[in-house]
């Protein structure tokens, strides 16, 4: 079994005091649990969560790989701290501000949550993997809760609504951020690629009933890019879920 198999909740980094370490006495000078968290953010936007290492880590910050155990344990740690890092990103709204609507609120959260996902493709997969407990990442759900609750759902409710919306928006993000990363390699734009791609499609025995009635969809749908198109049916999706949460209060 390999250690992260047999990983368990006491393991988190935000545990036993472990994230909180500035380092054991005599660690290197230069280095500090900030920086290396940073360059472990950009290293990861560049390179892939496949690619990523203590080695190449401390290639880049022109250090030893032993160098960085002085600040952490293991690369899970490291990987926690840079996941946790990106909800440092995310601008939050003032749940209490009664002059703010619950619902564009929600929808800023929902919609920048989405760009976090797309922006840091490797972010997903950790955030399955982790308990998502660290400081940025608690403080980013405790105001989802706070502005779902201020929708007027029963309290048994809330937690089923915030499912709804965010792993829709988990979903839809992944999706979106690899398609992207998949094109990036190809050297193509989105667009470029999309149009490439039907037109493949279109030539695969048995899918020309299928691909007609889905342009016929796009097509009404609306949108000349695949920006475009990404765009309106997150937003159409995003309003339906809110739909249901209106509905929902209003069945009560």
């Amino acid at each position: 079994m390999t250690k992260q198999a047999g990983r368990s909740a006491r393991d988190s980094v935000w545990l036993e005091g472990r994230a909180r370490r500035g380092g054991r006495s005599g660690q290197p000078s230069g280095l500090d649990r900030e920086r290396i968290t940073a360059a472990s953010v950009r290293l990861l936007d560049a390179e892939g969560l496949a690619k990523f290492s203590m080695r190449r880590l401390a290639a880049e910050l022109n250090v030893t790989a032993m160098s960085l155990y002085w600040y952490v344990d293991t690369k899970d740690d490291l990987l926690e701290l840079a996941l946790d890092a990106t909800y440092a990103e995310l601008r939050l709204p003032d749940p209490d501000n009664a002059d703010e609507d619950w619902r564009e609120q929600l929808r800023a959260l929902a919609t920048a949550y989405r760009a976090q996902l797309v922006r840091h493709p490797w972010l997903s997969p950790l955030a399955g993997r982790f308990l998502n407990i660290g400081p940025n990442s608690l403080a980013f759900s405790r105001v989802i809760q706070r502005v779902v609750r201020r929708a007027g759902l029963p309290a048994h409710g809330v937690t089923g609504a915030i499912s709804a919306v965010f792993q829709f928006v988990y979903g839809f993000g992944t999706i979106e951020g690899h398609f992207l990363t998949r094109i990036a390699d190809t050297g193509l734009s989105p667009d470029e690629y999309f149009e490439q791609a039907m037109s493949m499609v279109d030539e695969v025995p048995g899918t020309a009933d299928v691909m007609r009635e889905s342009k016929d969809l796009m097509a009404a749908r609306g949108g000349d890019t695949v920006a475009e198109m990404l765009d309106r049916d997150f937003t159409f999706a995003l309003d339906l879920l809110i739909a249901g949460i209106e509905a929902m209060v209003t069945r009560g």
